[in-house]
């Protein structure tokens, strides 16, 4: 290392100094000074790595502005609000369903101290699940039922349960695998379950099941296919066929819907799509959905159906592993409350986008490119469920479409306005998919684009 070069290190400012420099006093007061400090180290640490590559020693209102890029980029990747425009309903990577008004309110409600497990009339321990779990029985029409943290752990409690060191049968075309490393026959094995799988990819038959009954059989298991369809010549059992059949030989039928339609859709997109209120009138002796998808509601598990069997999982060990916290509760009362007073509760937003009128969609659409002016133009869109549901399931839509020599720094731009932006990248153009933007942040949503626009 020459002499030069020493003295171009040597002239980098202190970690300490940096931190006490007028330029980051603001940043300190806004982050506070443990990740002021780690955001100066890394800093200094690059400048010293460039300086040996040749480059120039930087200045103290450079390394600010750098400590200040990585302290933004920190908040950036906190959870944070955005608009949702690319016309996925139930998106995973957005938090799935959008929390209604009032599931909004009993959070903010829940945020301080609230009653979660205190009886309010009698001034002593309350139950965290009970009052949620009634009113889930309720709804479903089943004698009982409690709630998890989640639709994977609620089969998991169900599975560990009822059938440790015991046989489940499931077809093998129903052995899902939902993303990241929730595979079925892996949760199981976790949940002490041993997997008999029965049938092929694409046929199973009820007396697939018959014949792989027997002495340590614990359950029968229906998994719904809820992220992906088999086409062509495939043959499946249905629910009821196989409740007949687990009545037959007293072993319990658990059906997993995963995707948490509560009632028969007779029109709009659902028409196909199972239903908790037809697993339980086919008899189904448990049913397991999550909370976030269908439902509209926080992520939750719901486990409905005989009270024997809802019972053990209540009392089992794993049940406080995954229970729901205060504001899980709060939302998923409220949530549930909406589907008690009406079959198609509009007022929350998956139903509302879910039922979307097409032609009002498009109305909006052509508003907004008034107000944007040129380069924006109104167009036909198809929109999808998404959150591993309805898979193939296509929702005609309505949007803006923003004609850019540059798609991507575009969607770039749109993602760093506050509230970001998300949107879709098609055919060269940026398209803002109306039927995930609810209407009242249209006027938003014009504003933001007019900025990400310059």
């Amino acid at each position: 290392m020459t002499v030069d070069r020493h003295a171009q290190l040597a002239a980098l400012p202190q970690v300490d100094a940096l931190v006490r420099g007028e330029g980051l006093r603001p940043l300190v007061a806004r982050h506070g000074l443990p990740p002021v400090v780690a955001a100066a180290r890394a800093a200094v640490a690059e400048a010293r790595a460039a300086i040996l590559e040749g480059d120039a020693v930087p200045t103290a209102a450079q390394l600010d502005e750098a400590i200040r890029e990585t302290l933004e980029g920190r908040d950036r990747r906190r959870v944070a609000r955005v608009i949702n425009a690319t016309g996925v309903i139930l998106h995973t990577n957005l938090g799935r369903a959008p929390l209604s008004a009032d599931a909004r309110a009993a959070v903010a409600d829940a945020a301080g101290y609230a009653a979660v497990e205190y009886d309010l009339e009698t001034g002593s321990r309350g139950s965290r699940t009970g009052p949620v779990g009634d009113l889930a029985a309720e709804i479903c029409g089943t004698p009982d039922a409690t709630v998890v943290n989640n639709g994977a752990a609620a089969l998991v409690l169900v599975l560990a349960a009822l059938a440790s060191d015991r046989e489940v049968i499931v077809s093998r075309g129903e052995l899902v695998e939902i993303g990241g490393s929730y595979r079925l026959p892996d949760v199981m094995a976790a949940a002490g379950a041993r997997l008999v799988e029965v049938g092929t990819t694409n046929r199973t038959r009820l007396d697939d099941y018959r014949r792989a009954i027997g002495e340590e059989t614990a359950l029968l298991l229906k998994v719904h296919r809820s992220n992906f369809r088999m086409v062509g010549f495939t043959e499946d059992t249905s629910i009821a066929d196989l409740v007949a059949l687990g009545r037959e030989h007293a072993v319990p039928v658990v059906h997993d819907l995963g995707t948490g339609l509560l009632k028969r859709a007779d029109d709009g997109p659902l028409t196909d799509e199972p239903s908790v209120e037809a697993s339980v009138a086919s008899g189904s002796d448990l049913v397991v959905f999550s909370g976030d998808k269908l439902l509209g509601g926080p992520q939750a598990g719901i486990i409905a159906g005989r009270a024997d069997l809802i019972e053990p999982c209540r009392r089992h060990p794993l049940a406080r592993a995954v229970r729901i916290d205060k504001l899980q509760r709060a939302a998923l009362e409220a949530t549930l409350a909406a589907h008690a007073r009406s079959a198609r509760p509009l007022e929350l937003p998956t139903e509302a986008m879910l039922h979307a009128d097409p032609a009002r969609l498009e109305e909006r659409a052509r508003w907004m490119v008034d107000e944007l002016g040129d380069g924006a133009r109104p167009v036909p869109t198809v929109a999808v469920v998404g959150g591993g549901s309805m898979p193939g399931t296509e929702l005609p839509s309505h949007g803006v479409a923003l004609a850019t020599d540059d798609a991507g720094g575009l969607a770039r731009a749109l993602r760093d306005v506050d509230p970001p932006v998300i949107a879709r990248v098609q055919d060269g153009e940026v398209v803002l998919d109306l039927r995930t933007v609810p209407p009242s942040q249209d006027g938003d949503l014009v504003d933001l684009v007019l900025l990400a626009r310059g």
